[in-house]
């Protein structure tokens, strides 16, 4: 074979191997469309349940008793838990808290 033949034949296999990999994208992305369009009406549903009031939801696994917030937010009360854990190297499902409360400086 001469060296002509040998670089055509090179040229020829890389344009196979990016066309091939180009189909496989696209086929990716409708898969990825059609997964998506068939996902949300579920998504719906949960955002509809997760509108619920807290009083119906069961306890969690590993928790006990009820926990007072005093002028602290659900978010920042959930940061102090997993700090509080982490500093004692102890898991958060073995930890009770009773009450949270901002104390503010003078």
């Amino acid at each position: 074979m001469a060296i002509s033949d040998v670089l055509i034949t090179a040229v020829v296999g890389i344009l196979v191997v990016f066309t091939v990999l180009v189909v496989l994208m696209c086929a990716i992305k409708v898969m990825a469309l059609v997964f998506e369009k068939l996902g949300k009406p579920e998504k719906k549903a949960e955002a509809a349940g997760a509108e619920a009031p807290k009083a119906d939801l069961p306890s969690a696994p590993g928790s006990c008793g009820e926990l007072t917030l005093k002028n602290v937010s659900d978010r920042d009360a959930a940061m102090i838990m997993a700090i509080v854990a982490d500093k004692l190297e102890t898991p958060l499902n073995e930890l009770r808290f009773i009450s949270i409360k901002e104390v503010e400086e003078n």
